[in-house]
């Protein structure tokens, strides 16, 4: 079982392309913890204004009367991915995993992987 902490440094070093990754609680919109981001790229501000997404996109299958969970959204930019993972199991209900991908170095495909096995490692 990986800690926060730990769980964040994995996917700065192991997921081809990351610039940047938090831990986020969507019921306050609070960062629990990040990595990366940089000065003009604010991993707080991002981090609460995903949590808006996710609530916009839980109230819309509500209203669809959609059944299913979400696993993951994403956010593709002309020069990034934003991946959203929500965390399912250990006390993961309520958080989620944002890692944003540099679109020229990452595989998109892999990086879902790789956060998936992550989520599953991550004691929270």
């Amino acid at each position: 079982m990986a800690n926060t902490e730990t769980a964040l440094k994995e996917c700065l070093t192991s997921i081809e392309g990351a610039t940047g990754v938090a831990l986020v609680d969507y019921t306050s919109g609070m960062a629990l913890g990040t990595m990366g981001g940089s000065k003009t790229f604010d991993l707080n501000v991002a981090a609460a204004g995903n949590t808006d997404v996710i609530r916009s996109k839980m109230r819309t299958m509500e209203h669809l009367g959609l059944k299913g969970e979400i696993e993951d959204i994403l956010i593709t930019l002309s020069n990034q991915y934003h991946l959203i993972r929500l965390l399912k199991g250990r006390g993961g209900n309520g958080l989620f995993l944002y890692l944003v991908l540099d679109q020229a170095r990452a595989n998109l495909a892999m990086a879902r992987h790789q956060l998936k096995k992550i989520e599953e490692d991550l004691e929270v």
